[in-house]
């Protein structure tokens, strides 16, 4: 299935600020799942765009805007082709002794200690234990009981966490977005000692009856790296595995390594951030409304430096 797959970000400061330095990861990946045939990315007021690939492998467009503004509008705009799943993934699945043998032979050690946002604490405890996570059975068999677990114990709520809220204010309400369902599973699955890693990107809502999470949003999921599967993607705020509808953006040890926008500003102003994002088939017919623009706004600023840095404000929550 081919997308095409378009990304607004606009920032507004009042008053204006006298530079911006940013960095974002909007171009989807390429690797044997998907292919992003085409990308172009725009900022205004224009900028030089560097591009260079980090860590993860992740494509980062980074830019200076020099002089006053009032305005940032960084527009993305990708034609991404997923390939379908494989078949049958029961076929390749291992025991647990033969993942242990094949994560030791490999370099994973990264998504396998605890992160800035997946770590564990005294409420993920109580949260395994009342699950009762513990290896049983196959591997692939018990993350696919855990994702349809954690959909059936937390409630999908929009604007009842933050773009930096700890896992506890999820675990404590039993409610979240997206990237809560994330960091959750991804501090439960490392527990059993299997290498996990956040994925940022897009849903494609083709059944919006059944996906908890909205249209006009970037989204977040899981994947587990399970031997001979390789990597296998899990959605837990949505209780599906990984499909043609899922975009890849960009993967990470959890968000903080992977928000869609991140920079800072000189100067001191009150700013408005808003999002809209469109995903649809390539031969679907134009839609006749655009989804409706996601707004954040942040407090004025009330520090006296010269360089402002609003993390609320310079990156999206992922729903």
């Amino acid at each position: 299935m081919a997308y095409s797959v378009r990304h607004i970000t606009r920032f507004r400061y009042e008053p204006a600020v006298r530079e911006s330095v940013m960095e974002v990861r909007l171009q989807p990946r390429t690797d044997m799942r998907q292919r992003c045939l085409s990308f172009s990315l725009d900022v205004t007021p224009r900028a030089n765009i560097m591009v260079y690939r980090d860590f993860f492998g992740n494509a980062v467009h980074h830019f200076d805007i020099p002089g006053q503004h009032e305005v940032v509008e960084v527009a993305a705009q990708a034609i991404v082709e997923v390939l379908p799943p494989t078949p049958s993934l029961a076929t390749y699945a291992c025991d647990w002794e033969e993942l242990d043998e094949r994560v030791a032979e490999g370099d994973y050690w990264e998504m396998l200690l605890p992160s800035h946002f997946a770590r564990p604490t005294e409420l993920l405890e109580k949260l395994r234990a009342e699950l009762k996570l513990r290896r049983q059975g196959n591997p692939l068999e018990l993350l696919q009981e855990l994702n349809t677990e954690l959909y059936e114990s937390f409630e999908y709520a929009p604007n009842t966490t933050k773009v930096d809220s700890p896992i506890d204010d999820a675990l404590e309400a039993r409610r979240g977005v997206c990237q809560d369902f994330a960091h959750i599973m991804i501090a439960l699955v490392r527990q059993l000692k299997i290498p996990c890693r956040y994925v940022s990107g897009y849903l494609y809502h083709e059944d919006k009856v059944k996906d908890r999470s909205p249209a006009g949003a970037t989204h977040a999921w899981v994947e587990a790296y399970l031997g001979e599967m390789g990597w296998v993607a899990f959605d837990p705020t949505n209780n599906l595995p990984g499909c043609e509808r899922h975009i890849r953006v960009a993967v990470g040890r959890d968000y903080a390594d992977v928000p869609p926008t991140r920079g800072v500003y000189k100067g001191e102003a009150a700013s408005e951030l808003s999002v809209l994002v469109s995903v649809a088939p390539i031969d679907a017919p134009e839609p006749e409304e655009l989804p409706p623009v996601m707004v954040i706004r942040s407090k004025p600023l009330n520090s006296a430096s010269s360089l402002a840095l609003d993390h609320q404000q310079q990156q999206q929550q992922q729903q």
